[in-house]
């Protein structure tokens, strides 16, 4: 089941463990999203920190325009309509 009605960017670096976390979890909830490696890619660095106020953090994701630093799963869920009290 694909959901593809949400547009996810996710700023990520190869080593880090909330990276991986978030990713396995959306791929476990059927989202698609566009990983973009801040270690490798300076362009995507300078995007994560344009969109993160001036933060070195990763993950930072962005769902539908909305950005969120780190894993919060809680805003995740909201973002993307999952229903975690099941």
């Amino acid at each position: 089941m694909e959901q593809t009605n949400h547009k996810i960017t996710i700023y990520s670096t190869s080593t880090c463990p909330s990276c991986k976390m978030l990713k396995s979890y959306l791929q476990e909830k059927g989202f698609e999203y566009e990983n973009k490696d801040v270690g490798e890619d300076a362009k995507a660095r300078e995007e994560m920190m344009e969109k993160s106020g001036g933060l070195l953090s990763t993950p930072t994701m962005e769902i539908d325009g909305k950005v969120i630093v780190g894993f919060d799963k809680e805003k995740v869920d909201v973002l993307l309509g999952i229903n975690s009290h099941a």
